[in-house]
């Protein structure tokens, strides 16, 4: 055996653990994560998945739809990425079709999926429900967005995205965008980050779900979760 090697083998193989996996210091006071905080609750109507399920009980399988950007899925990147490319100054770029053609057609393979939102997913298809994706975005050329979010989420019986910025809104007569997808799909719940996600619902004139944005997220100015005492998802920025 080369000895000379195996040492070289070992120093390299500690050195890469310490790399790793640095000591641990004990803290010295308290202190707090963002999702421990999230924990400690405003007085607002808090529901968790479970308590979701619970309020389902008995009733039939029915159609269930999502929001998308900061709903199911922290696309912040591909709104950073576009508003540097296409409008650095200002919002313009959200009125730019070629920043939808490129976004829709797969920008998305970068955006993190929300654990929270697999969770309700989940526990939705477990029930048999039919899930849809309802989103304020303008529709592109090549629509990558469906199939990303079926592999994603595992979605059994995936329909189509419905891209409802300048869709739908004239024909259906409603006052808010996603109201029309809502009412076209006979659907039952709607969870969204967004006022206009709960707005929506509250005219579609079904139960609408908060779940809450990421910190992080580039969507601002921050919606006040629970402003229109609609019940909002604990632990969803993630």
């Amino acid at each position: 055996m080369n000895y000379s090697k195996l040492a070289l083998t070992c120093l390299a193989a500690a050195t890469m653990l310490s790399a790793q996996a640095a000591p641990k210091v004990p803290y010295t006071q308290a202190g707090f994560d963002l999702r421990t905080l999230e924990t400690q609750q405003a007085p607002i109507h808090w529901v968790s998945v479970e308590q979701i399920k619970e309020s389902l009980k008995g009733i039939p399988p029915m159609n269930v739809s999502f929001d998308i950007d900061d709903t199911v899925l922290a696309s912040s990147g591909c709104f950073y990425y576009g508003k540097q490319k296409y409008s650095p100054n200002d919002y313009s770029y959200l009125k730019n079709q070629a920043f939808w053609d490129e976004i829709n057609a797969g920008c998305d393979k970068y955006s993190i999926p929300k654990k929270a939102a697999q969770a309700l997913i989940n526990m939705h298809q477990e029930r048999g429900d039919q899930i849809f994706f309802i989103t304020g975005r303008t529709a592109g050329k090549d629509d990558q967005l469906t199939p990303l979010l079926a592999k994603t989420f595992g979605i059994k019986n995936m329909h189509p995205v419905n891209f409802m910025g300048g869709h739908g809104i004239d024909a259906m007569k409603t006052k808010y965008k996603k109201s029309a997808g809502i009412i076209k799909h006979k659907v039952k719940l709607h969870y969204g980050d967004s006022d206009d996600d709960i707005l929506a619902a509250q005219e579609a004139g079904i139960r609408g779900i908060r779940l809450l944005r990421a910190t992080n997220s580039t969507y601002e100015p921050f919606p006040q979760a629970g402003g229109y005492g609609e019940e909002v998802l604990i632990n969803s920025s993630y």
